[in-house]
């Protein structure tokens, strides 16, 4: 699946780890994509600086785009960008997802992809979930996206933080059809059983 053209928007909500480690994901697997553009919200920024006390997003080799421009290339579907991944999206930016209110390069970004009949992949990090949030939710499901909630799993044995967000962000990426040779695989080590 070479040649993928991919859209990472990093919302305003908590849990910059997981976009974080969703841009580390990425760089492992940089001989699958041909473009990675990345979008982070004002917030974004303030959040990834105040969680992870620096401003790392700045140290990927991906090319940054500025939430008002329309220039580019993912603004419209002649791009051909497949996949876009909102990693984490804010309950706000989830809304006007839904909404189809195209008013900054993230929801434009986002609204192409789903005319376009392509992928996207929200990871909403909020709980508890309001009626409104999961109508949000229902509507971006039925207008053909993926709502995967930054929920992790446990069942691999991860033990750091970044290992225990990694489960989802490999759970994104295997939404996104990305092909992962070292992710954990349920059946295919040793049993539970075995692990007693």
């Amino acid at each position: 699946m070479s040649g993928r053209k991919v859209v990472v928007a990093v919302g305003g909500s908590s849990g910059s780890l997981y976009a974080k480690v969703l841009l580390d994901r990425l760089q492992e697997l940089k001989s699958i994509w041909e473009n990675v553009g990345v979008v982070i919200t004002e917030n974004g920024k303030y959040n990834w600086q105040f969680e992870l006390g620096d401003e790392g997003w700045r140290d990927y080799p991906y090319a940054y785009y500025g939430q008002r421009d329309f220039t580019a290339p993912f603004a419209s579907g002649s791009a051909h960008y497949d996949t876009m991944l909102v990693c984490p999206c804010s309950m706000g930016l989830m809304a006007r997802i839904a909404s189809g209110v195209s008013n900054d390069l993230i929801t434009r970004a986002a609204d192409v992809i789903l005319k376009e009949r392509r992928r996207l992949i929200v990871v909403p990090r909020e709980a508890p979930y309001s009626l409104i949030h999961l109508r949000n939710m229902t509507t971006i499901t039925e207008a053909g996206g993926i709502i995967c909630p930054a929920v992790p799993s446990f069942y691999s044995g991860a033990t750091t933080a970044e290992e225990i967000v990694r489960t989802v962000v490999d759970r994104v990426l295997d939404l996104a059809g990305f092909e992962l040779p070292d992710a954990y695989r349920w059946g295919e080590s040793e049993s539970l059983d075995a692990m007693d």
